[in-house]
């Protein structure tokens, strides 16, 4: 389902058509997850008008994917998002092989959505960091917690 999703366009903030168009999902819909998931919180100007910002889109398409691709209900998916372990994530939600797990797992960071934004993603010691397996995750972590404690 993930494929007939459009890509996010690089801008700063988006209005809640917008958001609605990006993610498949009613308006009405993304103001009631606002009540229900603590960590969707739009900025909001005047006239209570709702801007969001990329990451929350991102957030928005994770919580679509787990109530409508993987079956949660509300407080199961509520769940999913406090504990950052959505399980096997497959297409819907960014990685290409389903039951992989990938470095950004536990955030909202999907790095299909930021290339297809046109952001680059940079390298991690010349290497593409979505590649990376947990275990050189937390090996470089760990060295980087060793200089900054040294």
């Amino acid at each position: 389902m993930e494929n007939s999703l459009p890509a996010i366009p690089a801008k700063r903030h988006f209005t809640i058509g917008e958001v609605s168009d990006l993610c498949g999902v009613k308006p009405y819909v993304l103001r009631y997850w606002e009540q229900e998931f603590t960590q969707l919180k739009p900025m909001k100007r005047r006239g209570n008008r709702r801007y969001y910002q990329h990451h929350e889109v991102l957030l928005i398409r994770r919580i679509r994917g787990l109530l409508y691709e993987q079956g949660f209900t509300i407080s199961g998916a509520r769940n999913q998002l406090v504990d950052g372990a959505a399980g096997p994530r497959g297409g819907e939600l960014g990685c290409e092989e389903a039951g992989q797990a990938t470095p950004f797992d536990a955030g909202f960071f999907l790095a299909d959505d930021v290339e297809a934004a046109g952001e680059d993603l940079g390298s991690f010691d010349g290497r593409d960091p979505v590649k990376l397996s947990l275990d050189q995750v937390r090996t470089e972590l760990h060295s980087i917690r060793e200089l900054l404690l040294a």
